[in-house]
């Protein structure tokens, strides 16, 4: 194929010696919609840059960092598993991002003319200097703001949430749901302890917010585990609860495929349903924002990552 032939789906023409590097890790990580999402935004914005999904062990993820930041990469997304763990390896985390607990985005950084701290990304070339790694959570913000959207339900005050999971991204999705004032948080979790600990945390930050177990009903149902990526995985809910309770809205952070088994037993439950691609969207823009000063092209953004999910 010559060099400078378009070839279809996530890659982009015109790859070259100069051609600057992004990448999302992750363990699967064959599902990601990423690549598809910001090569179409790099290529609006005349970007010499590609992104790439790298499939990284969690034993190998802080060598995987390394390597990124030796290479001069732009900047990183990290998804499940190693949005926690990411914390503890980077030079320097945002503290939003530390209180949330999660990292979600690293931004590779070097000193300015100034001597300020500034990314990669916004620079016209490599430098040859002190790089460090940046971590910072782009999920939480933008969950809340495609929850809002995809159910037209601009305030969450006083909601009745059951979170299911408690992992990286249910822990800064239920601290982003606490401070927007939501009025009871439930979370299950296979690991109950995990799920106790980050309601205690809630009670102690967001004590108007009531941390409880399982609720006789809700106002939305969130699917923050990875149970649906696989077509045999098992519900993460029983199926006589979503029967019975009714919740009236139902979100699954996973966005392939569009609609997984829990959003089907969901929607003939009754709900209001919406998959993870707005979050996706959203915490994507935010991140190639980051990394190059500039504004996303949201709406090419958008485009890009339906037709690659629904296509």
């Amino acid at each position: 194929m010559p060099y400078n032939q378009r070839m279809s789906g996530d890659c982009i023409e015109g790859i070259g010696a100069g051609t600057r590097l992004c990448a999302v890790l992750g363990c699967p990580v064959r599902h990601s919609a990423s690549p598809a999402m910001h090569n179409a935004a790099f290529a609006e914005l005349g970007l010499d840059w590609r992104y790439l999904a790298a499939e990284v062990a969690p034993a190998d993820l802080r060598a995987a960092i390394l390597g990124a930041k030796a290479m001069r990469f732009i900047g990183l997304n990290l998804t499940v598993p190693h949005k926690t763990s990411a914390l503890e390896m980077l030079d320097v985390v945002e503290e939003n991002a530390r209180l949330l607990g999660a990292v979600n985005t690293v931004v590779f950084e070097t000193p300015g003319p100034d001597g300020q701290w500034v990314p990669l990304g916004g620079l016209p070339e490599n430098p040859v200097a002190e790089i460090r790694s940046h971590g910072h959570n782009t999920d939480a913000a933008s969950f809340v703001r495609s929850l809002k959207e995809e159910f037209q339900w601009p305030d969450l005050r006083g909601a009745t949430i059951l979170l299911l999971g408690a992992g990286g991204a249910a822990r800064a999705a239920a601290l982003r749901l606490a401070e927007e004032g939501v009025g009871s948080l439930f979370i299950v979790n296979r690991t109950m302890e995990k799920a106790a600990r980050l309601m205690a945390e809630i009670a102690v930050r967001f004590p108007s917010v009531i941390p409880a177990f399982m609720p006789e009903s809700a106002d939305l149902i969130i699917n923050a585990t990875s149970l649906g990526l696989k077509p045999d995985d098992p519900l993460p809910i029983s199926l006589d609860w979503l029967k019975f309770s009714r919740p009236k809205r139902a979100y699954d952070m996973i966005y392939r495929p569009a609609e997984t088994a829990f959003l089907r037993a969901a929607k003939a439950a009754g709900c209001q349903t919406a998959n993870g691609l707005g979050m996706l969207l959203y915490q994507g823009a935010a991140a190639l924002e980051l990394w190059s000063l500039r504004p996303a092209p949201i709406e090419i953004m958008r485009a890009a990552l339906r037709k690659n999910i629904y296509a």
